[in-house]
């Protein structure tokens, strides 16, 4: 996949494209060339070279011929087909009926819903339903790895249901782990094209214990698995409803956030995207504020004062608003990253959202400092107008995001309550130690022992 996409011409400002896929199934960058290419930031003719190129190593023939003629010829004829795609289709054909004939017995065997419902609700173990299915109906551990072959090549065609359904039942029998392993990565990414995102949440949960679990050859090797399933994951994450949330566990995961940090520090912007418009998780925001300023210090200290300027936009709001606290460089990037959203094939759908919430920690961040703010120099700090902007407070104040009153007279906003300063914060932790303290003295002197 990474090769498909090196013909894709010179990586557009802030897109991640050519990072995201050396590390995804050839299957599950298609989706993300599809949406490029419709935000026309690459040449069209570079991007046809490319899907041609990802399609080249599946068994998507009719398809990449079809993307063939719409390239070379005007018309669409047949006739602009390379000879060889003509023959790789006679040997795709050729070699799906094969593999089907060889597998045969089980999917036979699978076409009886009722059989397969049988099996499942039996609760027999992998030994007792092979010999079950050895014994009835003659499939034997040879059709078990012929079912494996044929459902492999099913996907590689771009079956996705089948192969998936294939995949699952030949999990539940296989007795070969590797194997096992693989079809499970096979169906978590059927799933994902099938945009099935329960099951391909459990599907992503069930990789990372066994990833976790399993004893690789090398902490390297464990290490690729971890990156491949972070970049996997990403198309769960945005999709399922409880997407943000799980991705910040997982992505804040001690040994995952190493593996970002270490193979592919590109999904820092996806964890602060996620943490930026996940309000009820806000409390990790400090957490996701020290991976990502980790990072720059790291860059920094590998490339010079020059890398900063090549900080990703939603990274860098991060730094401006809550390392740096500097609210008008804060509001400064919001475009930046705006357009890095828009061009986002897993963020476009977060543009609104992440706007209303990255105005609402810059007025936290002001209010913090000011109890009565000028609503006129307030909304040139959001680049807003002033109207847009006193229409903005009146609804979080409306909404109770906020305790203010506005005084539309004097042109102001009124903090009701302030926001604490850190020593504020700290009088009032002591207070509630000496508080503390003081019950559990009582506590213990009405159970007769003396207090010093």
């Amino acid at each position: 996949s990474s090769a498909a996409m090196a013909s894709a011409s010179v990586p557009a400002p802030w897109d991640l494209t050519h990072s995201l896929a050396p590390y995804l199934d050839r299957h599950l960058v298609f989706p993300l060339l599809e949406f490029i290419q419709a935000l026309a930031i690459y040449p069209d003719s570079d991007l046809l070279e490319a899907k041609i190129s990802l399609l080249s190593q599946t068994n998507m023939v009719d398809f990449a011929m079809d993307i063939y003629k719409h390239l070379h010829s005007k018309g669409g004829g047949s006739d602009v087909v390379p000879a060889q795609m003509k023959e790789r289709r006679l040997v795709v054909v050729t070699e799906l009926k094969t593999l089907k004939q060889a597998a045969s017995r089980v999917v036979e065997f699978l076409s009886d819903p009722e059989r397969v419902k049988a099996l499942r609700s039996s609760g027999t173990d992998r030994d007792a339903t092979l010999a079950f299915l050895q014994t009835e109906h003659g499939i034997g551990s040879e059709d078990v790895e012929a079912l494996y072959k044929y459902a492999k090549f099913q996907y590689e065609c771009g079956n996705y249901s089948v192969a998936a359904e294939f995949l699952y039942f030949y999990r539940t029998i296989a007795r070969d782990a590797e194997k096992s392993f693989k079809a499970l990565w096979g169906k978590f990414a059927a799933e994902i094209l099938m945009q099935n995102w329960g099951e391909a949440m459990e599907d992503l949960m069930r990789l990372k214990d066994v990833i976790d679990a399993t004893h690789f050859p090398s902490a390297v090797e464990q290490l690729q698995q971890r990156t491949w399933l972070a970049h996997w994951s990403l198309f769960v994450f945005f999709n399922h409803e409880n997407g943000r949330n799980a991705i910040l566990d997982l992505f804040l995961n001690e040994r995952y956030l190493n593996t970002i940090q270490t193979n592919a520090r590109h999904l820092l912007r996806y964890l602060a995207a996620a943490a930026l418009c996940n309000r009820r998780r806000r409390a990790l925001i400090p957490a996701v504020v020290n991976a990502v300023a980790q990072e720059t210090a790291d860059a920094l200290a590998a490339s010079g004062e020059e890398e900063s300027t090549k900080q990703d936009p939603i990274c860098a709001f991060l730094e401006a608003l809550y390392v740096r606290h500097d609210l008008e460089e804060a509001q400064a990037t919001l475009a930046a990253c705006d357009a890095v959203l828009a061009s986002d094939f897993f963020l476009v759908g977060l543009r609104q959202e992440f706007a209303e919430n990255s105005r609402m920690y810059i007025f936290e961040s002001y209010c913090r400092v000011h109890k009565t703010i000028d609503l006129s120099e307030f909304a040139g700090t959001l680049g807003m107008g002033v109207d847009e902007a006193e229409r903005w407070i009146l609804e979080m104040i409306r909404s109770d995001r906020i305790s203010a009153r506005l005084d539309a007279e004097r042109g102001v906003v009124v903090m009701a309550s302030p926001y604490p300063t850190p020593m504020d914060r700290i009088v009032e932790r002591v207070k509630g130690l000496h508080q503390r303290t003081e019950a559990i003295a009582a506590a213990v002197h009405s159970r007769g022992y003396a207090v010093a």
